[in-house]
């Protein structure tokens, strides 16, 4: 199966170079690219499919990243988008967090690294590095939904929990399905009832969420 992935980023040359990265992967295809957020919601809205990966600059003429970004969570809530940007400081990732974005790469990464989290993103749901987990863990972020409070959170099956555990520990569909004996549908259900309980739209938010608010333990991540 082709992965297909967008990119939008008003710096042509970067934006071919990531393009030329990402292309050597097997099995990927550049779906198209925009140079400011207003074409990429252009190109998105006539696209024959949607992209499974979007790359998304936050610094964009037209319409910036952020701005896209919002129009991205009303319309296209299960689209997982990559941010890509020269800052890393707290509010621009705590910001990106709570419009649901799937990972957030800095534009000095390596090859490999902007390569695994396009995969991990695609296959996952989400790639977040320790320095953005560390970010979730010490601030209050409102992620992709309103705040829940602890007192009013919704009551989980024992399997749920087991799902959300494993989703959080970043294990595939598949994967969850083999170590709990179900199916990938019954995978799914759990998860589309996650989404539901905890008020969010996207594997990205479930996990800002369970880490917020405790329901998972998570030792390591399997980056």
């Amino acid at each position: 199966m082709v992965m297909k992935i967008a990119l939008a980023d008003d710096e042509a040359l970067f934006r071919r170079g990531i393009a030329l990265i990402l292309e050597e992967m097997d099995g990927t295809e550049i779906l198209f690219e925009a140079d400011n957020g207003q074409a990429m919601l252009d190109q998105l809205a006539c696209a024959p499919v949607p992209p499974d990966v979007l790359l998304l600059d936050l610094n964009m003429p037209v319409l910036n990243g952020v701005d896209a970004a919002k129009v991205l969570r009303e319309q296209y809530p299960g689209l997982k988008f990559i941010v890509l940007s020269t800052y890393f400081s707290k509010s621009f990732v705590l910001s990106m967090l709570e419009l649901g974005a799937a990972a957030y790469l800095p534009k000095n990464a390596t090859p490999e690294l902007m390569q695994t989290t396009v995969r991990e993103v695609a296959e996952k749901g989400f790639f977040y590095n320790d320095e953005v987990l560390a970010i979730i863990r010490e601030n209050m972020v409102k992620p992709t939904r309103t705040k829940l409070n602890k007192p009013f959170l919704p009551n989980l099956t024992a399997r749920e929990k087991e799902v959300l555990q494993l989703i959080c520990e970043e294990r595939t569909t598949p994967e969850i399905a083999e170590q709990l004996f179900i199916s990938t549908r019954t995978v799914e259900g759990h998860r589309n009832n996650l989404l539901s309980k905890l008020q969010c739209r996207n594997t990205a938010g479930l996990v800002v969420v369970a880490l917020q608010e405790g329901l998972v333990e998570i030792k390591r991540f399997r980056f």
